[in-house]
């Protein structure tokens, strides 16, 4: 039985796969999807509401759990900007320039990836905590980091920097860099040629890195959790703030909480696709 037919009209030969394989395959990716990512989906908010929407909306508008959702707020968007300006410049330099250093830059990056959260975590409470390498100075000035708002963020900063970094340095190296010394043979300075060449070269996958970045930071939990404290309206971020509520048995505010989280991560899978299908459309008109 044949399993497909080449086309050899001059282009790279296409093979199909039978309508019955076809149909298999797909039918095996839909069951994953509906026992993983469906069904997990619909017990959340199935439970969230579980006693009613006025019990729903009584969880969310709890204080400490207002708190969970300030802080992880607080947390991605202090870390995902700056993300977003190391991941940009160290794209640049990896994909544009031949420098001594490049292998370790790239191996740093991808340090996160390899690296468990929880031990992140415990790092920089070794560094920075009241018993750790710089604990005592920082007493002495009155800063402290762990248990409080800068060691979350720094947690959350650790284990979101590669996404964006990760995402442009193929693109970039793929594109090259004679675009970019003609605009400066031309005359354009360092900030015109990134703002008028470089940016618009890259922004469907800076866009893309962003939205990864940030989804991972609002619900990154080993790393917080190792630096927060668990101090209620204070350093629970909502990942840690479900935890307390599951671990108190008050199912409905942890699904409640979850929700937004699960909401969350609805809203960036639907961004991720209009993000795929925006640069599809705009690679298939530029090609013509």
């Amino acid at each position: 039985m044949a399993f497909g037919r080449a086309h050899t009209d001059g282009k790279v030969a296409a093979l199909t796969e039978s309508v019955a394989v076809r149909a298999v395959l797909i039918g095996l990716a839909m069951v994953f999807i509906a026992a993983f990512l469906v069904l997990p989906l619909v017990a959340v908010f199935s439970e969230a509401f579980a006693k009613g929407f006025g019990a729903y909306v009584d969880a969310i508008k709890d204080p400490i759990a207002l708190a969970a959702v300030k802080l992880t707020f607080i947390a991605a968007g202090i870390s995902v900007p700056l993300n977003l300006i190391f991941g940009v410049a160290a794209s640049w330099a990896i994909a544009k320039f031949e420098f001594r250093g490049k292998s370790v830059l790239i191996t740093l990056i991808d340090l996160p990836f390899s690296v468990s959260p929880v031990i992140a975590g415990l790092i920089y409470v070794l560094l920075f905590g009241a018993q750790g390498l710089l604990g005592p100075w920082l007493q002495s000035m009155d800063v402290q980091i762990i248990f409080a708002v800068p060691g979350i963020v720094l947690a959350t900063m650790f284990v979101t920097f590669p996404f964006v970094a990760r995402e442009l340095i193929p693109l970039m190296q793929e594109q090259g860099t004679e675009e970019e010394e003609a605009a400066r043979s031309l005359g354009a300075d360092g900030w015109q040629t990134f703002r008028r060449v470089t940016l618009p070269n890259i922004k469907w996958g800076l866009l893309y890195g962003v939205l990864l970045c940030n989804a991972r930071a609002m619900g990154e939990f080993g790393a917080v959790s190792v630096v927060s404290g668990h101090i209620r309206g204070v350093t629970n971020t909502m990942p840690l703030h479900v935890e307390i509520l599951y671990s108190e048995y008050n199912m409905v505010a942890a699904f409640a909480v979850a929700s937004l989280l699960a909401s969350l991560a609805v809203v960036t899978l639907l961004a991720k696709g209009g993000l795929e299908w925006r640069y599809g459309h705009e690679l298939a008109a530029s090609r013509g």
